[in-house]
């Protein structure tokens, strides 16, 4: 690690001194891209942090953030906070207001800093009952405590040598960040992770990827309050990238088409959207452009990560896939995914089609990056999450639990003695995860080791392999397999109702519930009975039901990072579970 680059809040100078940029960051405000330098980024973080200190934030002092959406404030503020030697906690602002009661108060919160009124409301509404003396928001018309008065504050205020002063006291192994895990569980559990742990990670990402020119666009788009993102965004900084701000979900293909960027993080959930959508639009053409849209399609999925391509390839690509290319701004090099398993057909569609994807995996408890699949020849497997990154030790515990030991590796969880000691023995970190790793040295990840259950047969079932091969149908949108202690497994199915929207309109056929219309139950077993083609006997979905509602984050079904709630979707659905096993 250079030694100028050891703490987190050492980014921002690093950058200055190496590649500084006229668009460091970049906002889009009334229709035009606001950028903001390099220089004027350090010049914003050292008046931030003056006013932190005039507002009475000490040395360990708890600073909770919820955003809506990424923005500059939040890089600022987060480079203010780690300087003066006080933690960032981060919240997703899809959290429940028990929820941000829970963590303000566990976190031991000072301030809170919110990007809109909605979310001013919610901890409003629970700040009696925490530590925070006073919320802070980005948008200065929601309350007289805002970003302005800050940078008034700021800017009015003389504490450059007591910054400086906490700056140089400050350790890599000191404390930078508390990331809460979403809970799958249960109560969400502080994750500690220090300034050096991170960089280490960030460090690292200029290896694992490929992109070594400086003044590179990114878009980032993907909630900050994940330690993915938030991995990413340091990455950028580390690089000299120019990073632009999407302006929302809705709009991320248009800003994607606007900045072009060079690479971009994924998620499997919105991949698979983007896909349908793609598909959808194939549906729509007609005589030879139809099959020659499907025909494409065909040759990508049948198309190996390494095989060369051919004159087939050259027509596909002329004719399709570099509309494909098109929708994520035709720059784009390569994707990495991460957060959840992506299902093997999509990495070979987009990477015949010039968009490789590399599928990863990390933890909030590894700093973000434990494994990647390599852009370099030989270096891409499909069914695996790449290699190992050399730092790490990894061990195979005899009930198949993927073990770690390394410097991206937290030491704890916040004020958990029982979770700590659980999760870390014999200074392995047990991930929960279950998994192999191959001869040649390439990760395989079967399940979570919570999620695994057996069949009153003695089978065991490994749902997430069978929900991510089940979830290719474009009928279904979330699917959880359920059945342990039963004689077989079956599934709750919230369809994609857009899909079926589609489907029930060419179809001429018009549905009044989803859950009971027996042409549409027909085409899901269509699916299902193809997939289950693929699995063992044991492990083929027998029976299904569809669920009325959408499976949300808000409604609980779902974690802020889009993973299934199984207990939660399994108490809210008892009785279709008694229907499919009292039949």
């Amino acid at each position: 690690m250079s030694k100028h680059l050891t703490r987190l809040f050492d980014l921002p100078d690093y950058q200055l001194r190496h590649t500084p940029q006229e668009k460091a960051f970049n906002t889009k405000i009334k229709g035009q891209w606001v950028a903001l330098s390099t220089q004027d980024y350090c010049h914003q973080i050292a008046i931030i942090s003056n006013a932190l200190i005039e507002l009475g934030v000490e040395v360990d002092d708890k600073i909770a953030i919820v955003v809506e959406k990424n923005s500059v404030e939040w890089h600022i503020l987060d480079m203010a906070i780690l300087q003066i030697g006080a933690i960032n906690v981060p919240l997703y602002a899809t959290l429940s207001s028990k929820d941000y009661e829970f963590i303000l108060n566990h976190s031991d919160s000072k301030l809170c800093f919110v990007s809109n009124h909605d979310l001013f409301e919610k901890v409003q509404a629970v700040q009696k009952s925490t530590q925070v003396t006073s919320i802070f928001s980005f948008d200065n018309s929601v309350s007289e405590d805002n970003w302005e008065k800050l940078l008034a504050l700021g800017k009015n205020t003389a504490h450059h040598s007591e910054v400086e002063a906490r700056k140089a006291n400050i350790s890599p192994t000191q404390l930078a960040t508390i990331i809460y895990t979403s809970g799958t569980t249960g109560v969400p559990k502080g994750v500690m992770i220090t300034h050096q742990e991170l960089l280490h990670t960030v460090m690292l990402c200029k290896d694992l990827l490929n992109l070594d020119e400086p003044h590179l666009p990114m878009l980032s788009y993907l909630p900050i309050s994940h330690v993915f993102e938030r991995l990413v965004m340091y990455y950028y900084q580390y690089m000299g990238f120019q990073i632009y701000f999407a302006e929302s979900l809705e709009k991320l293909v248009e800003n994607l088409q606007e900045v072009k960027p060079a690479f971009l993080p994924i998620v499997p959930r919105l991949l698979e959207k983007i896909f349908d959508k793609i598909i959808s639009k194939g549906n729509e053409l007609s005589g030879l452009k139809k099959a020659l849209f499907f025909w494409a399609v065909r040759l990508a999925e049948s198309t190996e990560l390494d095989q060369k391509r051919g004159f087939q390839h050259k027509i596909a690509d002329k004719l399709i896939y570099s509309k494909w290319r098109g929708i994520f701004g035709g720059e784009l090099r390569f994707l990495v995914s991460g957060s959840a398993p992506l299902q093997e057909r999509l990495i070979k569609v987009f990477t015949a089609a010039g968009l490789p994807i590399y599928e990863g995996y990390g933890m909030t408890e590894s700093s973000g990056v434990i494994s990647i699949n390599g852009y370099k020849k030989g270096e891409s497997r499909l069914k695996t999450v790449g290699k190992v990154i050399s730092s790490l030790e990894v061990k195979i515990a005899e009930d198949g639990e993927i073990l770690l030991k390394g410097p991206n590796i937290f030491k704890g969880y916040y004020k958990d003695e029982v979770n700590t000691t659980e999760a870390i023995k014999d200074g392995f970190f047990h991930t929960g995860d279950i998994g192999d790793i191959c001869k040649d040295g390439f990760l395989k990840i079967t399940d979570r080791k919570k999620s695994i259950f057996k069949t009153s047969g003695g089978k065991y079932i490994a749902p997430a392999i069978i929900e991510n091969i089940m979830k290719q149908s474009p009928f279904i949108e979330q699917i959880m397999v359920i059945g342990e202690g039963y004689k077989m497994p079956a599934a709750l199915i919230q369809v994609n109702y857009e899909f079926v929207k589609d489907w029930e309109e060419k179809s001429d056929h018009p549905i009044k519930d989803v859950t009971t219309d027996v042409k549409l139950l027909a085409r899901i077993q269509e699916d299902i009975d193809l997939y289950n083609e693929s699995l063992g006997n044991w492990e083929k979905i027998k029976k299904f039901e569809i669920t009325a509602d959408e499976w949300t984050v808000e409604a609980g079904h779902l974690t802020p990072t889009l993973k299934l709630r199984r207990k939660v979707i399994k108490e809210k659905y008892k009785a279709l579970f008694t229907k499919i096993y009292s039949e």
